[in-house]
């Protein structure tokens, strides 16, 4: 487009990549964002029509910086229902600047005359995206993006039919008007892949699965629980390291864990607030929890500064009493201690939960970081007098 300029001039990277290798979760997730914040606009789609009108891409820019997050929500919804949910900062990059890429090719393309918002516009050509990364992962080849999509109908077709051969040949033909042999030739392209790698399975949410709960506590960080979700031990020792002798203290006795030897106690052995407060003089009981919670919030903050851990930060705003019970409580969260909170209502009598608002940085279509607040709250033994807590994840 020699015809557009793109002058980004008193605008910076809001989350540079510090290291030119490891990459963080925050710097994959937040690679768009800029300093300062873009100008507001009522619609994003504003910032489009400027880019055009002005033949300045700038505004492009500032579409992207607030599109990120619907498309970070694309890419997750596009690993979670292929099956295929291996999480690295360098492959979840390598997913969006293939979308950017398709928003940069598709942008001079758009009419807005069409009614249709530019994100609407977009949508088909950010599957295609997302479908042309994955074919490149796969261990095969296929002529075009085209017949790979086909392939991939009909794997699907195969796997709801429960592995019906002559039905699903059957139906594919139906729908899409080709020979028998055509997709026979398909089917047995699906099969041949299907040894390799899972190529149509649908996961269940976080939330639903066993492995998914929640590792956080209202008083202490199941370290070897966290271990056993993939988080490496290296990572965790090396923010260990940045405490000081009283942070590492309170949280191995409290934690029931030695961090030089990697030894996990059971909880039934860790210290009270009591006989931590006897360790440190002039500190009571109070004042060892509150020491204890401030070095836990200090760990946390520095692997969430890092992508190794995600977090939820759940303070209670307000509640509603019925006989001098709890019925109704609102709750903030907050994602990665970092940007607007959000809001969720919570109906204890009903056992009914509600959505109020997004947190900034939450999924726009998986709302992972709200659900995680929600399972935490119900699965809590005494939910109605939970104040504030931290989830990791």
């Amino acid at each position: 487009m020699p015809e557009y300029k793109w002058d980004m001039k008193g605008y910076a990277s809001k989350y540079g990549f510090y290291t030119g290798e490891n990459l963080s979760r925050i710097e994959a997730e937040r690679t768009l964002q800029l300093e300062p914040e873009p100008p507001k606009v009522s619609n994003l789609n504003d910032y489009i029509i400027q880019a055009q009108q002005q033949k300045d891409l700038r505004y492009l820019s500032f579409f992207l910086h607030h599109y990120e997050k619907m498309l970070n929500g694309r890419i997750y919804s596009f690993w979670r229902s292929d099956g295929n949910e291996r999480y690295d900062p360098e492959r979840f990059l390598d997913y969006k600047m293939a979308c950017v890429v398709a928003v940069i090719e598709r942008f001079s393309d758009y009419d807005s005359s069409t009614g249709a918002d530019f994100t609407t516009y977009l949508y088909p050509f950010i599957t295609d995206a997302l479908l042309s990364c994955r074919m490149l992962e796969e261990s095969w080849s296929v002529d075009s993006l085209d017949q790979y999509k086909k392939i991939r109908g009909i794997a699907w077709k195969y796997r709801t039919s429960g592995e019906n051969t002559k039905k699903t040949i059957s139906e594919f033909v139906a729908e899409k008007n080709c020979k028998q042999e055509t997709a026979a030739e398909y089917l047995n392209a699906a099969k041949g892949i299907r040894s390799r790698q899972s190529f149509y399975v649908s996961r269940q949410d976080e939330d639903s699965e066993e492995t998914g709960e929640d590792v956080s506590r209202d008083d202490h960080w199941d370290y070897a629980e966290i271990l056993w979700n993939g988080i490496k031990a290296e990572a965790i020792q090396k923010a260990f390291d940045a405490l000081d002798y009283r942070e590492q203290t309170l949280l191995e006795k409290r934690n029931a864990i030695c961090m030089r030897c990697g030894r996990v106690s059971p909880m039934s052995s860790r210290s009270s607030f009591e006989e931590l407060a006897t360790l440190f003089e002039g500190s009571g009981t109070s004042g060892a929890e509150r020491a204890y919670r401030k070095a836990l919030d200090k760990l946390t903050t520095i692997l969430v500064e890092e992508g190794i851990l995600h977090a939820v930060r759940l303070k209670r705003k307000n509640i509603t009493r019925k006989k001098k019970e709890i019925a109704t409580a609102i709750y903030l969260y907050q994602v990665d201690y970092d940007g607007e909170w959000g809001e969720i209502y919570f109906d204890f009598l009903n056992r009914t939960t509600e959505i109020r608002k997004l947190a900034e940085w939450d999924r726009m279509i998986s709302q992972v970081f709200a659900k995680k607040a929600i399972t935490y709250l119900t699965r809590h033994v005494d939910p109605m007098n939970v104040k504030q807590a931290y989830i990791v994840f």
